[in-house]
C-alpha cells in the first residue's frame, strides 16, 4: 500500500476523533507563497510527490488558477501528521490573496480553528494581510505567523544576520499590533504570537524549509546554520535537516486547539442562539451524537456529482440518506455522498462527525453561507459579514437565444458558489447584470460560464457600481396615492455615522425581519438617536432605515407592511439614476388613510409612499457616491514619479508616501470607475518594476462638477429620461 493510501485509510479512522483533528488554513497578501506552502505540507504529509511539491501548486487544480499562477478558489485538503507518537487528522484550507476574492478567504475562516499567516520577509505585513488578520479575529481564528522567502534577504538584499533580526522584530511587533487591536482581553494577550514559545517560525515555501524555537532544540540546528545553509546555496541540504511540514505541522498540533476546545471560544461569536438550550450545549461540547449542525463555506459544481456543499460540521454526524433542512428553505434535502477533500478528489466515507470540514452533495438549497441542520427551524449561525462589496458590474447575455434558459440556469448556480457576486436576472430583457468584486473576479466568473459550462455569451465592458444618499434633511413631503384618498408625510435625513459604522461592523443585522424590535432601538439609543425615533424603527433595507414616528394614525397597523414594501422598493432604485440607496434615514411622519380597506390597497400605498420618499430625497438634496480603492504602490525610488502621475492621472488622492530600504511606498485613494486597465497602464509607466495592491474601501459622494454627466450616463444606459425629475413630479 502507498503512502497516499495509508494516510487515506487512517484519516478515515481519525474523523471521528476530534480530540486528534486540526481545522487550519492559509491566509496572506496576493504573492506571499500559500499555494506553494500547502503543497509542501501536503507533499510532507505524503499525498503528493516531494519532487512537484511547490511547482504543481496541487490545490490550483483551476486551469484559469494554473494559467494565471494565482489562487482563486479557497481549496480543502485532509492529510495525517504524526506527532510525538500520536496520528493527527489536518483539514486544511489554502485561501487567495487577491483582493478580488476576499469573499472565499471570509467564507472559508469560518471552517477553521486556527491560520497560517504569511508574511513576506521582504515586504513585511501588507493590506491584504491586515485584512486577513482581521477577518480571523472576527471569527475567533487562532494565528500562528510564518514569515516566507527568508531565502530572498540572505540572497537578494544580502542582509546581515543582525538586520536580518531587526526585520523579523518588526514584523513580528506589527502582526501583534494588529491582534491586539482586534481581540477583547484576555485574547487580545494569549493570542500574540512569540519566537520563543514556537508560535512564530521562518522559512522558505519554496525551498521546503522552516525553522522555529521548539524545532531547534528537537533537531539541534540553530539559526545561525540556517543562514549559513542559504548563504551558501545549499537550501536542499537543509530542507532535508529542517522540512517545512514538520515544522509547521507540529506547531500546528501544539498551538492550534481541536475542535472540542475551539467551539467553545468560536460559537459564542458565530451562533447568537441561547447556549444554555440542548443545541447550544451540542455545539459548544462538539457533541457527535447531537443534532447535525452545519455552516457550508463553499459550494463547488462537479460534472458527475453535481453541486457538492462543503462546510464545517459543528455537532451531530451526517450519514448517507439522511434527511437535513437548510435554513429558510421549505423542503428537505437528502445526503446523497458524504467525503472528505484531498485536493482536488473526494475520498467518500460512510458517516462524517462533529469537528470535520466535510464534502456533502444533495443539498440543492444550500448556497455557500447556509445552515444546515437536522432541526427544520434552527437559529441560523451568523451571517458572514464581507470586508467589501460588489463595485463593477457587467452585462452578460447569451449568443445564441437556445441558450437563453441554459444561462439563467448556469448563473444562478454560479450565484450558489459564490455569494460575493451579485447577479440580476431580467427574463423579459434577456440582459443579466453580474456585479463582482473587480475586474479580475468578473473575468473569471465568465470564463467559467463559457469554458466549463460551454455557453457563448456576450458581455459589455465592465462598468461602476454607484449608489444614491442624501446631503441633508428635508420633508414632510406628501406622497398621494393614485386615487388621492390616501396620503402620506415623509421626512429623509443621512443616517447617523455611528449607526453606519455598527452595521458594517454587523453589530447590528439587518438581514431578514427584525426578531427583538426593542433590542434593537435600545442600541440605537446608545449610539446617540433619539428615543422616541428608534422606538419607531420598522425595517431595514441594506444600511437604510424606515422608522414610523406618526402618532394614532387610524388602519396604519394594518398598512403597516405595504409602506414597508414601498421602501425596499425605494432603496432599491433611487429617484436620480435608478442605483440602489444607502445611507439614508426614512421617517412616516404622518399619514391620512381612506377607512375602506379596498382604497387603500397595494396599488394606492406603495406608489404613494414611494413618491413620499422620492420626493423628500429631491428636497434634501440628492447624491451619487461612487465606489473607491486604496492603492498601494511599491516602486524603486527613480520610477516613483511616473508612479504617482499615474495615480494622480485617474482622480487618485496621494494620501501617504513613504520608503521602505531603497523602494519608495505610495499609498493613494483612486475611483474605481479610473481603476480600469491600471494594471497596463502602471507596468508601462513604471518599466514593470512596481509592486501594487488595492483593497476596496467604500463610498464616497461623487465631485460636484461630475455628477451631473455621470447621472445622465447612467439614465442612458438604462433607457431612462436623460434628465432626472424634481420634487414636483413626485407630489403630482
Amino acid at each position: 500500500m502507498g503512502r497516499k493510501e495509508d494516510n487515506i485509510k487512517k484519516a478515515s479512522l481519525l474523523i471521528k476523533k476530534p480530540e486528534f483533528i486540526r481545522n487550519i488554513g492559509t491566509a496572506a497578501h496576493i504573492d506571499h507563497g500559500k499555494t506553494t506552502f500547502s503543497d509542501n505540507l501536503i507533499a510532507g504529509a505524503g499525498m503528493m510527490s516531494d519532487e512537484l511539491s511547490g511547482k504543481q501548486r496541487l490545490l490550483d487544480f483551476d486551469e484559469q488558477e494554473q494559467a494565471r499562477g494565482i489562487t482563486i478558489n479557497a481549496a480543502n485538503a485532509s492529510m495525517v501528521h504524526t506527532y510525538k507518537g500520536h496520528d493527527y487528522l489536518i483539514n486544511l484550507i489554502d485561501t487567495p490573496g487577491h483582493v478580488d476574492f476576499g469573499g472565499d478567504v471570509t467564507r472559508a475562516m469560518r471552517a477553521l480553528d486556527g491560520a497560517f499567516i504569511l508574511a513576506c520577509a521582504v515586504e513585511g505585513v501588507m493590506p491584504q494581510t491586515e485584512t486577513v488578520i482581521r477577518q480571523a479575529m472576527k471569527e475567533r481564528v487562532k494565528p500562528l505567523l510564518f514569515i516566507n522567502k527568508v531565502d530572498r534577504l540572505i540572497n537578494e538584499l544580502q542582509v546581515t544576520p543582525e538586520a536580518m533580526m531587526e526585520k523579523f522584530t518588526k514584523i513580528i511587533t506589527e502582526f501583534n499590533k494588529r491582534v491586539n487591536a482586534l481581540l477583547p482581553a484576555p485574547l487580545n494577550k494569549e493570542w500574540q504570537v512569540k519566537v520563543e514559545n514556537g508560535t512564530v517560525a521562518f522559512g522558505s515555501a519554496y525551498h521546503n524549509w522552516a525553522i522555529s524555537v521548539p524545532y531547534m532544540k528537537k533537531s539541534g540546528i540553530s539559526f545561525k546554520d540556517a543562514f549559513d545553509y542559504c548563504a551558501q546555496g545549499k537550501q536542499k541540504e537543509l530542507a532535508k535537516k529542517s522540512p517545512l511540514h514538520e515544522v509547521l505541522l507540529d506547531m500546528a498540533i501544539t498551538h492550534i486547539q481541536n475542535p472540542l476546545d475551539a467551539q467553545k471560544v468560536r460559537i459564542p461569536v458565530i451562533w447568537k442562539g441561547d447556549e444554555n438550550s440542548e443545541l447550544g450545549k451540542q455545539m459548544l461540547n462538539c457533541d457527535p451524537d447531537g443534532d447535525v449542525t452545519l455552516m457550508v463555506n463553499k459550494i463547488i459544481m462537479d460534472p458527475h456529482a453535481g453541486e457538492v456543499a462543503i462546510g464545517r460540521l459543528f455537532s451531530g454526524t451526517v450519514t448517507r440518506g439522511q434527511t437535513l433542512w437548510v435554513s429558510g428553505m421549505p423542503n428537505p434535502q437528502r445526503v446523497q455522498t458524504v467525503a472528505m477533500s484531498v485536493g482536488a478528489d473526494r475520498i467518500p466515507v460512510t458517516e462524517c462527525c462533529a469537528g470535520n470540514i466535510v464534502a456533502i452533495s444533495g443539498l440543492k438549497d444550500a448556497i455557500a453561507g447556509s445552515t444546515v441542520s437536522t432541526i427544520r427551524d434552527m437559529e441560523p449561525f451568523e451571517k458572514i459579514t464581507h470586508y467589501s462589496e460588489p463595485v463593477v458590474t457587467k452585462a452578460v447575455e447569451a449568443k445564441h437565444m437556445k441558450d437563453l434558459p441554459k444561462l439563467v440556469e448556469v448563473l444562478r448556480s454560479v450565484a450558489k458558489a459564490d455569494p460575493s457576486l451579485n447577479i440580476e436576472i431580467n427574463n423579459e430583457t434577456g440582459e443579466h447584470l453580474l456585479s463582482g468584486m473587480g475586474e479580475l473576479h468578473l473575468e473569471i466568473t465568465e470564463y467559467r460560464i463559457v469554458n466549463e459550462q460551454g455557453i457563448e455569451i456576450v458581455s459589455s465592458p465592465p462598468i461602476v457600481v454607484y449608489q444614491e444618499s442624501v446631503k441633508g434633511h428635508a420633508g414632510p413631503f406628501e406622497g398621494k396615492s393614485p386615487n388621492k384618498h390616501n396620503k402620506f408625510y415623509i421626512e429623509v435625513e443621512p443616517m447617523p455615522q455611528a449607526v453606519l459604522d455598527a452595521i458594517k461592523a454587523g453589530d447590528i443585522s439587518t438581514t431578514g425581519k427584525i426578531k427583538d424590535p426593542k433590542a434593537v432601538a435600545r442600541q440605537l439609543v446608545e449610539l446617540g438617536m433619539d428615543k422616541e425615533v428608534a422606538k419607531g424603527l420598522v425595517a431595514f433595507k441594506d444600511n437604510n432605515m424606515f422608522l414610523d414616528c406618526s402618532k394614532g394614525v387610524q388602519n396604519l397597523f394594518e398598512t403597516m407592511e405595504l409602506c414597508k414594501q414601498a421602501f425596499e422598493e425605494a432603496m432599491s432604485k433611487g429617484p436620480l439614476a435608478g442605483e440602489k440607496v444607502a445611507a439614508v434615514m426614512v421617517k412616516l411622519m404622518d399619514a391620512k388613510l381612506h377607512e375602506d380597506t379596498i382604497h387603500r390597497g397595494p396599488a394606492q400605498v406603495i406608489p404613494a409612499v414611494r413618491s413620499g420618499i422620492y420626493g423628500a430625497m429631491c428636497q434634501a438634496g440628492r447624491i451619487l457616491r461612487e465606489p473607491v480603492q486604496k492603492v498601494f504602490i511599491n516602486v524603486p525610488q527613480d520610477n516613483m514619479g511616473d508612479a504617482v502621475r499615474e495615480v494622480q492621472s485617474r482622480r487618485g488622492i496621494i494620501e501617504d508616501m513613504g520608503q521602505d530600504g531603497p523602494n519608495a511606498i505610495v499609498a493613494a485613494t483612486v475611483p474605481v470607475a479610473d481603476m480600469f486597465g491600471f494594471a497596463s497602464a502602471i507596468r508601462g509607466a513604471t518599466q514593470g518594476r512596481a509592486l501594487w495592491s488595492t483593497e476596496n474601501s467604500g463610498f464616497v459622494p461623487v465631485p460636484n462638477e461630475l455628477q451631473p454627466n455621470v447621472v445622465k450616463e447612467i439614465r442612458n444606459r438604462k433607457g431612462l429620461n436623460p434628465e432626472p425629475y424634481d420634487a414636483g413630479y413626485y407630489s403630482a
